[in-house]
């Protein structure tokens, strides 16, 4: 799992800090705040959207409609030091309502694995892999890891995130760690 965490950078204290601070000055219109916070965070809120979503352009049409949803209710945003667990509340709710919606137009489609590319910031060799660790686990134990290693949450926030007890977050990252490191070995990856 090393590896996650040197492709991306987990969010720290001081970022969160300066997130914080974005979502504050984006609620008084400041548009380059609002630039300056897309482009801190458009990898975190996609890679989440497509670990529900299982698909490129919905996690796309996703990502846009998160970012219309804190422009317009970042005013209303309560400083309260985990402004990720914010934006990522908002992104796995409109992700509910992207699946609900497709669920009723029956336009569920299966998952290509073309489809699960997770930032473009990232080299082709390092998306590759990736992609095919992230393919050896569910989908809560894919949301957990991408929640932990790539948006840097701690096991308590993803609890509260995705409404589920701090045990269970933590026994499953840790199972699906184990699974990556069987999977990486029996793919005979070496690094």
């Amino acid at each position: 799992m090393l590896f996650l965490m040197t492709v991306y950078g987990t969010i720290n204290e001081e970022q969160t800090i300066r997130i914080e601070d974005l979502i504050g000055k984006i609620g008084l219109g400041n548009k380059e705040a609002f630039r300056e916070f897309y482009e801190q965070t458009k990898a975190d809120i996609y890679s989440f959207a497509l670990s529900f979503l299982k698909n490129k352009f919905d996690a796309e049409d996703v990502m846009q409609s998160v970012y219309i949803k804190v422009y317009s209710s970042a005013s209303g945003y309560k400083a309260n030091g985990k402004p990720m667990a914010w934006v990522l509340t908002i992104t796995k709710n409109l992700c509910h309502d992207k699946l609900r919606s497709i669920a009723k137009q029956g336009e569920f489609t299966e998952i290509e694995e073309n489809d699960a590319s997770i930032s473009n910031n990232m080299k082709a060799d390092d998306k590759l892999l990736l992609e095919y660790c992230l393919s050896s686990l569910n989908e809560d134990e894919r949301n957990i890891v991408v929640l932990h290693a790539v948006s840097g949450l701690r096991h308590r926030e993803i609890a509260e995130l995705l409404k589920i007890p701090e045990g269970t977050v933590t026994s499953k990252y840790n199972r699906s760690l184990q699974k990556i490191k069987k999977f990486l070995k029996a793919g005979e990856y070496n690094d």
